[in-house]
C-alpha cells in the first residue's frame, strides 16, 4: 500500500521550496518560556536529593561555643581555600573483587585483551575492504552496474520502484517470485489458508447480498474463525525478512496474494451485517493482541541522527509512519519533532530549511573549551533546552503530544546511578514529563552534557523536578533500542530500526543479503564477498563480541567518567527491519556541529534512499495492521446491543479519558467561579 504518488509527498530535498525557511510551520516562534527554564536551572543547581554523610552525622542540638585560632584573629574570618578537585569516579568497595591472583592478573589481562581487540578490529576492517572490492570488481559490471546506478540515483519512491523491478528482471528474480516453495516459510499452509479464505469470503459476500440475518450464515462464521486463527505475528513465517531479501522489490507472489486476501477478509468482517458488534469486538481484540503493533526506533549517534529525518520523510510520504515512535540521544530529538507535529506539518518540516532551527552548537571554541574545563561538559543544559524547545513546541508533555497528534512518543533515559533501572518515558509511564527535558537527558553523554533533571508540568502550568530531582543521562549507553519495553507497554512485535551509531554501523553486515538488498551473484544463492570473505567476517565479529564479554564479566574494564562503556557494543541494535543510512567521512568532522541546509539536504536524501528498499515489506505489514486498528476503534466495548455507530467508538480509551479530565477541570473551574460569586455576595 506504499503511496507512490509524488503529488502527496512533501518537497524534494533538493527543490527550491525545501530551502525556504519561511515555509516552515512556526518558523518565527521560539516556543521558549523563560520561567520554565529558570525552574530548570534551579533544579540543576539544587543539591542531590539523597542525604549526604554530613547531614546524617550532624551534631546534636546544644550550646554553641565560639573559638578562635588565636587571640589576635577574628572568630569568623573568611579564609579563601583552594577547591579540592573532584575525585575521579571509580568502583565502589562492594564492586571491587578481592584476591591476590585477581590483583596480579587484572592489568596484564586487560592489556592483552585490548591489544587483541585492536588486532581483530584491524583485521575486520581489512576484511570489509576485501568484500567491497570483491563485489565491485566481480559482481557489479555491465548492465547490472548501470541498473544499480539508476536505483541509487532515484529521486522518488516511484522512480526507485521502476529501477528495482528492472534490476530484478535482469537478475532473473521473476521466476523466484512465481515459485511458491521456499525453505523459510510454510508455503503449503499459506496456500491452503489463502484458498480457503478467498472461498469463504466470496460465499459470505453472496450471503450478504441475499440479506442473510446475523448468525444464520455458516460461511461468515467459518471466515471469522479462520481469520482469528491465522492473523498472528509471522504466522507460519509469512513475515520472515528472508522472503523480502531475495529481490530488490516485493516478495513471493503467494505471500502477496495472502496479505491482500487477509486484508480484504478483515475489511469484510468489519463491515458485514451478519455479525453483531460484540462478536466483531471480540474478534478484533483477539487479532490485535496476537498480531501486535509496529514501532519506529531511532538510534543515537550525535549529528549522524539527522539521517533519521530522511527515513521519516520516506515513511511519511508513503503513508507508513507508525504511531509508536521511540528515540534515544540524537534520535530523541528527531522523534520529538515527529511526535509533536501532525502529518501536514511534518511534510513541510522535513526539508533542508529545518537546519535554520537546529541551534545546538552556537558557541565559539573558546567558550565551550572554558565550559568543559570548568564543568566537565562541552554544552550547557539550559542553552540546549532553549534550542530544543522549538522541536517540542515548548514545554509540551508526553500526554499533550499524544492528544495533539495521536502518536505515541517514547524517549529512553538512563539514571545517573549505574545500578538503577532505565526508563522509557511516554504518555503512560511519564504523562506529565516535559519532552525537552527527556530529550536532554537522553542526549547527556558524559563529557558532552552533564546529567540533567527531568521536569514535569504541574496543574497550574509551572514546572518542577520529576522523580524527586534525580538526574538522568544518555539512553544509548544502555538501551539504544528499547524493544522489550515497547513490547511490554504497547505490544510492539514489529520494529523498524533506523541505526546510525557510527561505532556500530561498520559491524552491520548480512552475508546472505537483507530486506531489499539481495545477494546478486549465483542467483541469490551465493555469499557476499564469496564464502571465504563472509566466513572470515563472521568469525572476526563473533570473536570481538566474545572478548568484550570477557572484559565485562571478569570486571577488568575501568569506568571512565563513572560509566560502564561495554554496553555501547554489547546491547541489541537491530530490529525486524534495520535501516543503515550510509555516512561519509566528513560526517565525523561535523559530529558535534549544526548542519547547514546543504548538508541536511544530502542527509535527508540518503535517509530516504536507505529506506526505499524496506517500504514494500513495511507496506504489507501496515496493510494488515491498519485493518485491525480500524476494527478496534470501531467496536470497542460499549455494551452487548451497541452497533458501534457513535462518537465514543471512534475514540480510543485514552482520548475518552482525556475528554473526561477536561470536563472535570471545566466543572472545577465553574465551581470555583460559583464560590467566588458567593463570596462576593456575602461581602456585599
Amino acid at each position: 500500500m506504499a503511496d507512490v504518488k509524488r503529488e502527496t509527498d512533501g518537497p524534494a530535498p533538493y527543490s527550491s521550496p525545501a530551502f525556504d525557511v519561511t515555509q516552515l510551520p512556526d518558523y518565527d516562534n521560539d516556543f521558549a518560556n523563560d520561567d520554565d527554564f529558570a525552574q530548570f536551572a534551579a533544579a540543576l543547581a539544587a543539591p542531590e536529593p539523597s542525604p549526604s554523610t554530613a547531614d546524617v552525622a550532624a551534631a546534636p542540638d546544644g550550646p554553641h561555643y565560639f573559638t578562635a585560632q588565636s587571640d589576635w584573629r577574628p572568630v569568623h574570618q573568611r579564609v579563601r581555600r583552594r577547591k579540592k578537585p573532584k575525585a575521579a569516579p571509580h568502583r565502589g568497595k562492594d564492586e571491587t573483587r578481592e584476591g591476590v591472583v585477581y590483583g596480579l592478573l587484572k592489568w596484564p589481562l586487560l592489556v592483552f585483551a585490548l591489544g587483541w581487540l585492536a588486532f581483530l578490529s584491524l583485521a575486520y576492517v581489512l576484511t570489509r575492504v576485501y568484500i567491497y572490492l570483491y563485489e565491485h570488481c566481480v559482481t557489479w559490471r555491465g548492465t547490472r552496474n548501470r541498473l544499480r546506478h539508476q536505483l541509487h540515483t532515484a529521486a522518488s519512491y516511484e522512480e526507485w520502484t521502476q529501477s528495482a523491478q528492472a534490476l530484478d528482471t535482469h537478475l532473473g528474480s521473476d521466476g523466484w517470485r512465481q515459485t511458491a516453495e521456499y525453505a523459510y516459510y510454510d508455503s503449503k499452509t499459506v496456500r491452503r489458508v489463502h484458498e480457503q479464505m478467498a472461498k469463504l469470503r466470496q460465499r459470505a459476500e453472496s450471503d450478504e447480498q441475499r440479506a442473510a440475518q446475523a448468525g444464520k450464515s455458516r460461511a461468515v462464521e467459518e471466515l471469522r474463525a479462520l481469520v482469528e486463527a491465522c492473523m498472528k505475528n509471522n504466522f507460519v513465517g509469512f513475515e520472515n525478512p528472508r522472503l523480502y531479501s531475495e529481490t530488490y522489490y516485493g516478495t513471493k507472489d503467494l505471500v502477496q496474494r495472502f496479505v491482500d486476501e487477509a486484508a480484504a477478509s478483515m475489511a469484510f468482517l468489519r463491515n458485514t451485517r451478519q455479525l453483531d458488534a460484540e462478536r466483531k469486538r471480540a474478534l478484533f481484540k483477539h487479532v490485535s493482541t496476537n498480531f501486535g503493533r509496529t514501532a519506529l526506533c531511532l538510534s543515537g549517534g550525535a549529528t549522524f541522527a539527522y539521517y533519521h529525518y530522511g527515513v521519516a520523510k520516506a515513511l511519511l510520504d508513503a503513508d507508513l509512519l507508525p504511531d509508536v515512535i521511540t528515540g534515544t540521544s540524537g534520535g530523541a530529538l528527531v522523534s520529538a519533532l515527529l511526535g509533536t507535529r501532525t502529518d501536514d506539518e511534518l511534510k513541510r518540516l522535513l526539508v533542508p530549511a529545518l537546519a535554520h532551527r537546529i541551534k545546538a552548537s552556537q558557541d565559539t571554541t573558546y567558550t565551550w573549551m572554558k565550559r568543559w574545563y570548568q564543568t566537565g561538559a562541552r554544552f550547557d543544559a539550559v542553552q540546549w533546552g532553549k534550542a530544543c524547545a522549538w522541536m517540542t513546541r515548548g514545554s509540551m508533555t508526553f500526554k499533550e503530544a499524544y492528544q495533539r497528534t495521536g502518536r505515541i512518543l517514547n524517549v529512553s533515559c538512563v539514571p545517573a546511578d549505574p545500578h538503577s533501572p532505565t526508563i522509557l518515558a511516554n504518555y503512560m509511564t511519564a504523562p506529565h514529563c516535559v519532552i525537552w527535558s527527556a530529550v536532554l537527558a537522553s542526549a547527556a553523554v558524559p563529557g558532552i552534557l552533564n546529567p540533567v533533571v527531568l521536569m514535569k508540568k504541574d496543574a497550574d502550568g509551572t514546572l518542577s523536578p520529576y522523580s524527586f530531582g534525580h538526574k538522568w543521562k544518555d539512553g544509548s549507553l544502555r538501551t539504544d533500542i528499547p524493544l522489550k519495553a515497547l513490547n511490554l507497554h504497547f505490544n510492539v512485535r514489529f520494529s523498524i530500526v533506523s541505526q546510525v551509531n557510527p561505532h556500530i554501523n561498520i559491524f552491520f553486515f548480512s552475508s546472505r543479503g537483507s530486506v531489499g538488498r539481495p545477494v546478486t551473484h549465483r542467483r541469490g544463492r551465493g555469499w557476499r564477498g564469496g564464502f571465504i570473505g563472509s566466513a572470515i567476517e563472521q568469525y572476526l565479529k563473533l570473536d570481538l563480541t566474545k572478548w568484550l564479554k570477557v572484559l565485562r564479566h571478569l570486571e577488568l574494564l575501568p569506568r571512565p567518567l563513572g560509566q560502564d562503556w561495554s554496553e555501547i557494543w554489547l546491547q541489541r541494535f537491530s530490529g525486524t527491519i534495520t535501516i543503515w543510512p550510509k555516512s561519509i567521512p566528513s560526517d565525523f568532522i561535523h559530529i558535534l556541529s549544526d548542519p547547514t541546509p546543504e548538508r541536511l539536504a544530502r542527509m535527508i536524501h540518503v535517509g530516504q534512499q536507505s529506506c526505499f528498499p524496506k517500504l514494500k515489506f513495511i507496506a504489507n505489514r501496515a496493510k494488515l495492521e491498519q485493518q485491525i486498528h480500524k476494527g478496534r476503534r470501531l467496536y470497542r466495548a460499549r455494551g452487548p446491543d451497541h452497533d458501534g455507530a457513535d462518537l465514543a467508538n471512534l475514540l480510543s480509551e485514552d482520548d475518552l479519558h482525556g475528554l473526561q479530565d477536561s470536563k472535570q477541570s471545566a466543572d472545577d473551574d465553574d465551581d470555583d467561579d460559583d464560590d467566588d460569586d458567593d463570596s462576593t455576595h456575602w461581602t456585599d
